[in-house]
């Protein structure tokens, strides 16, 4: 028997829109105009004035700047596409709504290239020796094999056995592990030195042994990395003087010598990694003591919706008779004209959302703006922004995340200046980053040859009034990226 019952329940839905914005306010400025292009090829009812050729009059949504005299930037002269004929788009559904933006003009002259700096790869260098070599067909394709085989710091760390497998299925081809090795050394000869080693050890090797080898401080590093790297990397100094027979200054030319070598050495040579750009959301200027925040003008594009699409909807609107593919378009035209006024109150929310959060983090810690001394950040938490400007945690926790401001003594990202409370003996509450600041300066004026220990950290922020456990300024310190004292040594 079917039994029916009333249920109710409390469940919070999102609307289209409020997740439209929270997206872009996750989108950092350097992606931001790569989502409006995105958005502008997907919706052809949005418009970017900037791009446009032929006047036209505004409309009601070219106000997304309004409020931009904060930023103290000027507006843009508003242009759009030539106007097209209504009764012609219903009858050729293939019309290009783009055509009348670009210039396709054919003539060579107005063509503008942009000269591109030709580079070798990693792997197309040692290519280009490799076929410089007179070898076999059979050892010239176990070379080609071993090239491809290194990772991109220039490591081989694939195993022999693999490779004559794969070579033995793949190529056809029957090597001996004899036949690898030897191919092996040939390719470790190539440039840059230490190339196609198998471990730290067999790098740092190839490279001394690349070197004049007459010279006694040369032989003295070849002797420590091959038999006692391990000691070298703990700094066990002590423990190689008696093993190699040095004194210090001996000690501290062959250590130096060692440090001049690169551990990676095909980074060296590698044109294929990405490098990131970073662009500020914020700009902070100290103009006599008072701060002045700015929104970075790419944070403001200058979108508005289609006149002519909202001619075409007005006439779709008004006609007499409607036939089945007339409400289509009306519609579509309609879906359109939405999400483009949805996509520009987005970005003009993001806009307000932003700046409100940099001005209260900003107020929050204005003493250290005006200073760029970490001792005086105030202890801040999520909660406390989220507070200020009465919004959610996770909406500043999206803002803190992926924006960065720039000063005038660095470009930060938001999420450095929050920070946990510690109190001292006085019961004054402090932010962790004073003691940060703190240890690193203790540590950047320790005698190099006897470093300041952890227990010895934690007895100078004691002795200041901060009594934290050694844990945690071991915690302190690996967050700096700064070694333990052991590795901190120096001859």
């Amino acid at each position: 028997m079917l039994k029916q019952h009333l249920q109710q329940k409390l469940l919070q839905k999102l609307s289209p829109q409020q997740i439209q914005f929270i997206k872009l306010l996750q989108v950092p400025t350097v992606a931001l105009d790569t989502r409006i292009k995105e958005e502008l090829e997907d919706n052809p009812a949005l418009e970017d004035p900037s791009l446009m050729t032929a006047d036209e009059p505004v409309n009601e949504y070219d106000d997304l700047n309004d409020n931009q005299d904060d930023f103290n930037q000027e507006a843009k002269d508003d242009s759009n596409t030539d106007e097209f004929n209504v009764e012609d788009y219903l009858q050729d559904d293939n019309t290009n709504d783009y055509g009348n933006s670009y210039n396709n003009s054919d003539d060579d002259e107005d063509k503008k290239e942009t000269p591109i700096a030709i580079e070798s790869t990693f792997f197309e260098s040692l290519q280009q020796q490799l076929d410089l070599v007179p070898l076999s067909d059979s050892d010239f394709i176990v070379g080609k094999q071993i090239i491809g085989s290194l990772d991109d710091d220039g490591y081989l760390r694939r195993p022999i056995t693999s490779m004559i497998d794969d070579l033995a299925f793949s190529q056809n081809v029957m090597v001996e592990e004899e036949d690898v090795l030897d191919m092996l050394k040939v390719i470790q000869g190539f440039d840059p030195p230490g190339i196609a080693a198998r471990d730290l050890q067999e790098c740092l090797s190839l490279q001394l042994r690349r070197k004049d080898l007459h010279n006694p401080i040369v032989m003295k590093a070849i002797t420590i990395v091959e038999h006692h790297l391990d000691e070298f990397t703990r700094k066990h100094y002590d423990k190689l003087e008696k093993s190699v027979g040095l004194n210090s200054e001996e000690l501290k030319e062959v250590v130096a010598e060692i440090l001049r070598l690169n551990p990676k050495p095909g980074d060296s040579n590698q044109v294929t990694t990405k490098q990131l750009q970073i662009i500020p959301d914020f700009h902070i200027s100290n103009n006599d003591g008072i701060l002045i925040l700015t929104l970075n003008s790419k944070n403001a594009p200058e979108l508005r919706v289609s006149r002519s699409y909202m001619d075409m909807f007005d006439h779709y609107d008004k006609a007499s008779q409607k036939d089945k593919k007339l409400k289509e378009a009306v519609q579509f035209v309609k879906q359109k004209l939405d999400s483009a006024k949805w996509f520009i109150d987005a970005i003009k929310q993001r806009q307000q959302t932003l700046l409100k959060t940099m001005n209260a983090i900003m107020h929050y810690q204005y003493e250290y703006f005006l200073t760029a001394d970490e001792r005086k950040m105030r202890p801040m938490i999520l909660k406390d922004i989220a507070d200020k400007i009465g919004m959610d945690i996770s909406t500043v926790s999206r803002v803190a995340n992926s924006k960065y401001v720039q000063t005038e003594f660095g470009t930060f990202l938001l999420k450095s200046f929050f920070s946990e409370a510690i109190q001292t003996e006085n019961g004054e509450e402090v932010s962790n980053k004073e003691v940060k600041k703190i240890l690193e300066d203790c540590i950047g004026n320790e005698d190099k040859r006897k470093p300041l220990a952890d227990e010895k950290l934690t007895d100078i922020l004691k002795e200041r009034g901060y009594n934290i456990a050694r844990r945690t300024v071991a915690k302190y310190r690996e967050q700096m990226n700064i070694p333990v004292a052991r590795l901190r040594k120096e001859l």
